[in-house]
């Protein structure tokens, strides 16, 4: 996956992977919470009880801290949905798998999927961050290909409109991170099967 690059501001330095990771999730958080053109790196060193020209030491633009994020909760999630579509599940089993798969994901990375929501579309256009559309028309196509598979296996009834299904689908699992909250009442898996559940009774097709 392509990664953004800098030459404005001083040559960062090697810093602790554990350091880094720190950072990135402090500016996560600023992202989530103020937006990415709001976000200045000043406000990101406050964040972090630093000065703005000792975060340069570690990353040599906001851009690239949002790269790093955007890029490496993107990698997580292929690694997981790429496992999933190649394990030969049936449809409706690579379907529930997707869903807990997402719900996970929101879980370990609530700030970042919160920061492709609202500026994935915005950012796309941009030449850093042309991956977002990549990582779109795959998200796309492994999820329609999913239904279109159970459709065409009868395990989701005949009459699904595949495209609007998917739609449904993907908002109403994503959307789940704007009240989600790490460690909560439920587990993801929980939700996710209570989702599933409740998405299944729907498009699942019944012996009569």
């Amino acid at each position: 996956m392509p990664k953004s690059s800098n030459s404005d501001h001083k040559k960062t330095t090697v810093s602790p992977p554990e350091r880094r990771e720190e950072l990135l999730a402090i500016a996560a958080q600023v992202f989530a919470a103020q937006g990415y053109n709001a976000t200045t790196v000043r406000k990101i060193a406050d964040a972090a009880g630093m000065l703005a020209g000792s975060l340069y030491y570690h990353f040599d633009s906001k851009e690239s801290m949002l790269d790093e994020i955007l890029s490496g909760f993107l990698d997580e999630l292929w690694a997981r949905y790429d496992a999933v579509l190649g394990a030969g599940l049936g449809p409706r089993e690579t379907l529930e798998a997707l869903v807990t798969e997402s719900f996970r994901e929101i879980d370990r990375h609530l700030d970042a999927v919160a920061i492709y929501q609202k500026e994935s579309r915005h950012l796309g256009t941009q030449p850093h961050f042309a991956y977002l559309v990549e990582s779109q028309q795959k998200f796309e196509k492994a999820w329609l290909g999913t239904l279109e598979r159970g459709v065409a296996a009868k395990v989701f009834r005949a009459d699904l409109d595949v495209r609007l299904t998917y739609r449904f689908v993907r908002d109403t699992v994503w959307v789940a991170a704007s009240w989600y909250r790490p460690g909560g009442r439920h587990s993801p898996e929980e939700i996710a099967r209570q989702y599933l559940s409740m998405v299944l009774e729907g498009i699942a097709l019944h012996d009569s």
